[in-house]
């Protein structure tokens, strides 16, 4: 069994929760409670005790990148709960800049923490690289492999300590990812910056053999071209998952697209909204 709840997300339908361009996602398993990622401000604590979610039973919060509008809830997370384990890749915390119409951004859209919440968090920050098994049916991935072919949607940049810009590998992105019984894995992914086809191909070296039971991400296609959008939705529904959310950043287009191509079996979250399989 898994359940999981929406308490942060751009969008929702339901009244007693507030939506912001952010994710967080509280995950209830037989081995464990996770919290993945904690939005883009202190809203995600607003919306659990909306949504009777108790943030103190969390054992691990694992961070899909270093993005503000991930990261923005961890020092306030820390401060609610004081044993999980914040688990986020080595290499999340340059200050990185993304780009809007071929230009690269005036503000930042790294970790924004100021440095007395870096100081207050340092103890409970779990750096990732490779696989980070959590239990025997959890994995938090570490780095992503790039696969041949594919081309990320959106660049990012860094910031050198001579204040140079160079392109962000996005090496920092990862994924979670639950196996559920017999039923087939259960797939978490935040942004999807490097590629969502890039995270399935990982998740099958991670569990050969195994059924994607669900997909839930942020597919980062909202900026994509039509022909791009069409040639994700396309193999996404080729690895025949029997549940796809696209959450987040995915874009309303693709959203569409996906919903016309899959009907009952894309499921439009929103905050609030909660989920068991």
């Amino acid at each position: 069994m898994i359940k999981f709840t929406f308490i942060s997300e751009n969008k929702t339908d339901n009244p007693g929760c507030d939506a912001e361009f952010g994710l967080s996602v509280y995950i209830e398993t037989p081995d464990m409670n996770i919290l993945f990622d904690t939005g883009a401000s202190d809203l995600f604590e607003v919306n659990a005790r909306r949504t009777h979610v108790d943030l103190t039973r969390v054992d691990a919060c694992v961070i899909s990148h270093g993005h503000y509008d991930h990261t923005n809830g961890v020092p306030r997370f820390c401060q609610l709960n004081d044993h999980a384990p914040v688990y986020i890749h080595k290499n999340a915390f340059n200050e990185a800049y993304g780009t809007t119409d071929g230009e690269i951004d005036k503000y930042a859209c790294s970790i924004l923490w100021k440095e007395e919440q870096r100081k207050a968090v340092q103890d409970r920050l779990s750096f990732t690289d490779g696989p980070c098994w959590l239990s025997d049916n959890i994995v938090v991935s570490g780095t992503i492999p790039d696969i041949e072919g594919n081309v990320p949607t959106e660049n990012f940049y860094i910031k050198r300590a001579d204040g140079s810009l160079t392109p962000d590998p996005m090496d920092h992105e990862q994924f979670l990812a639950i196996r559920n019984g017999a039923e087939g894995v259960f797939v978490f992914s935040g942004c999807s910056h490097k590629g969502v086809l890039p995270v399935l191909s990982y998740v099958k070296a991670l569990f050969p053999g195994e059924h994607i039971e669900g997909l839930v991400a942020g597919m980062h296609l909202f900026a994509s071209s039509d022909e791009t959008r069409k040639t994700v939705v396309d193999k996404v529904i080729a690895e025949k998952p029997d549940i796809v959310m696209p959450v987040h950043c995915t874009g309303i287009d693709a959203i569409c697209m996906l919903k016309e191509r899959l009907g009952d079996k894309c499921i439009v979250a929103t905050c609030g909204d909660s989920y068991e399989y």
